[in-house]
C-alpha cells in the first residue's frame, strides 16, 4: 500500500516539475495586439 502512494506522489511530483519547466522555458507570451500609436509607453518612438 506504500509502495502506491510513494508512486502516485511521485508521479505528481514529476507532473508538476515538467509543467513548470514547460511554463518557463517553452511557453511564449502572447503578444499585445495594441498598436503602437500615441503615447502608450511602448518605447518605440
Amino acid at each position: 500500500m506504500n509502495t502506491i502512494i510513494q508512486n502516485i506522489l511521485v508521479v505528481i511530483a514529476i507532473v508538476f516539475a515538467l509543467a513548470f519547466i514547460i511554463r518557463k522555458f517553452f511557453w511564449k507570451p502572447a503578444k499585445s495586439k495594441k498598436s503602437c500609436g500615441g503615447d502608450d509607453g511602448c518605447g518605440c518612438h
